[in-house]
């Protein structure tokens, strides 16, 4: 099994991953998660890339992942996204054909919301509003090619286990879980307001 973990910066990507893979592992599957290769890039070079290195960085995510042996695979975002920042930052879409071609090959695709307090990163993010816009993107872009995905909201355990439920549905006690996202859905899947988004999820669960 395949599964992506894809989102704007600063909504709990990398620690939804490795919450994830390790109830996984907990229920008796063999999971790896590959890291995404562009904080290792950024680290390395104490700089975000430029346009013409954004091919380089998405065929290195694709590469590492594919390199994964294990039954299960979460990766920490795909060459999806990188072809979403370039379109957003730089106005090049160019990098949507390997980005949706890759995307295809996961059983599931998780994208998490806004609904986490935006953290700065040094030269990890941008802006609250730079992080709206790719969230909005990502969206429009899995929507208009067909690629089905799941929200993953909340924080912690409450925000693994809706992961753990899309997954592995038979390893969790998801019927009140489910409700919830369906009611969450069925009023902000087409919202990329962060504001917005929490206050409908603190509603919902009477937080």
């Amino acid at each position: 099994m395949k599964i992506a973990i894809l989102g704007a910066e600063s909504t709990g990507k990398s620690t939804l991953c490795n919450a994830l893979a390790a109830s996984m592992r907990e229920a008796g599957a063999d999971v790896v998660v590959v890291d995404e290769y562009l904080r290792e890039w950024c680290a390395t070079r104490m700089r975000t890339p430029q346009a013409h290195e954004q091919a380089a960085i998405a065929h290195e995510q694709t590469r590492r992942i594919q390199a994964t042996e294990s039954v299960t695979v979460i990766a920490d975002t795909t060459a999806l996204m990188t072809a979403i920042y370039s379109d957003v930052l730089f106005q090049d879409p160019s990098h949507y054909a390997q980005g949706l071609e890759d995307i295809r090959r996961f059983h599931h695709v998780l994208v998490t919301a806004t609904d986490l307090p935006w953290e700065a990163d040094r030269h990890f993010r941008d802006s609250p509003e730079g992080q709206q816009a790719i969230h909005l993107r990502l969206q429009e872009v899995l929507r208009e090619h067909g690629v089905a995905y799941s929200m993953v909201y909340g924080s912690g355990e409450q925000r693994t286990l809706a992961a753990l439920a899309m997954v592995m549905p038979l390893q969790a006690n998801s019927n009140a879980e489910s409700e919830t996202y369906n009611r969450w859905m069925a009023q902000c899947e087409k919202c990329s307001d962060a504001k917005c988004e929490h206050r409908v999820f603190r509603r919902l669960t009477g937080g």
